[in-house]
């Protein structure tokens, strides 16, 4: 571990203490008055793809709830507008300095953008984010929620631990402890809200590297850190692939990196635009690959997912919705992983 690494963790550690007490969830002070959002915040200061993209349940569920409410996000780096960019809900994106002490004038404008406006309610996802929690109680609403542990939400829901679930659920929660009905309806997908164009444009790509008269299995083989599975893995996973389902295209999606497990073996697509790597996956009729922003990605295009586990919580990360599941590889053999497959390409 390099000096700067130690030194952002003690910083992190630091921070987390000194906010973790800060700010309460603010409850409805006159249960006779009728409640109804029009504005609202959505803290989730992070960059990452996968962490962005597990917001997209909440905003949908926003949306069916408060049809004209506009949404404020509160995120890091240039991902949200991609993102979020079929939402018309979505209005307004407060975008967090990745490296504040070097852009200081940026970080403070952050702070007053979030302050400047009137929300009607703020949302805090990350329950351990020290900004999460400073900018919620920084912001001016009247109603505030900064996603403290809730012990009978945990008893009501199994699935409670997953990072695009649990702010929905807690969401319904608080709108049951406000006086508003709400639905016990299955959590939305993670979605992109691709549109058709988008879809039709990217099957003319993969039509180019593949026959269209057959159906295509999308692999990604690429994974940060220990997540990643070993070129050997992949490689005896891949000829799996080929003896079994010598009907179906075999298309590699390649990471930014440009790196392939496989050494480039597969028809493959590359891509900067995590737009047109959905709409690509989109048009393939499963994808697999191991836990990674890419893997919530495929999620968000509609398309079966089945998600590789090794070293991450399945629980917290797990594809779910359009047929999806995770598979534990370390108690799952080839064989049973190539059925699995069978079965779910037996259902598309």
């Amino acid at each position: 571990m390099s000096f700067k690494t130690k030194i952002n963790l003690v910083r992190r550690k630091i921070t987390r203490s000194l906010t973790q007490n800060i700010g309460s969830t603010k409850w409805n002070t006159n249960p006779n008055a009728a409640v109804e959002f029009k504005q609202l915040l959505i803290s989730r200061p992070n960059h990452r793809l996968g962490n962005l993209l597990m917001i997209t349940p909440l905003v949908q569920e926003i949306n069916a709830a408060f049809p004209d409410c506009k949404i404020d996000l509160f995120v890091k780096g240039g991902l949200a507008p991609v993102i979020f960019k079929n939402y018309p809900s979505v209005q307004e994106y407060i975008i967090l300095p990745r490296k504040p002490f070097k852009e200081l004038v940026k970080y403070f404008m952050v702070w007053y953008k979030i302050k400047r406006k009137k929300y009607d309610l703020v949302i805090n996802i990350d329950k351990g984010s020290s900004s999460g929690r400073l900018s919620t109680q920084f912001a001016n609403a009247n109603f505030k929620f900064f996603g403290e542990l809730n012990d009978e939400i945990v008893q009501e829901y199994a699935d409670y631990n997953h990072m695009a679930k649990y702010p929905v659920y807690e969401f319904r929660y608080y709108l049951k402890k406000l006086g508003i009905a709400v639905k016990n309806s299955e959590v939305p997908s993670i979605s992109m809200n691709l549109s058709a164009k988008e879809i039709e444009d990217a099957k003319l790509v993969l039509d180019q590297l593949v026959p269209d008269s057959k159906k295509t299995i999308a692999i990604f083989t690429f994974a940060t850190g220990a997540k990643c599975y070993t070129s050997e893995w992949w490689n005896t996973f891949y000829k799996k692939l080929q003896e079994n389902f010598a009907d179906y295209n075999i298309v590699e999606v390649l990471p930014v990196e440009n790196v392939s497990q496989i050494d480039f073996k597969a028809p493959h697509f590359y891509s900067k635009d995590v737009r047109e790597i959905a709409a690509f996956i989109a048009n393939t009729a499963i994808f697999i690959g191991a836990d990674s922003g890419i893997m919530h990605l495929a999620c968000a295009s509609q398309t079966t997912v089945l998600g590789l586990f090794h070293v991450t919580k399945p629980e917290k990360y797990e594809p779910y919705g359009n047929g999806s599941q995770p598979i534990d590889t370390s108690t799952t053999s080839l064989e049973s992983m190539i059925n699995i497959i069978k079965d779910k390409l037996s259902q598309s």
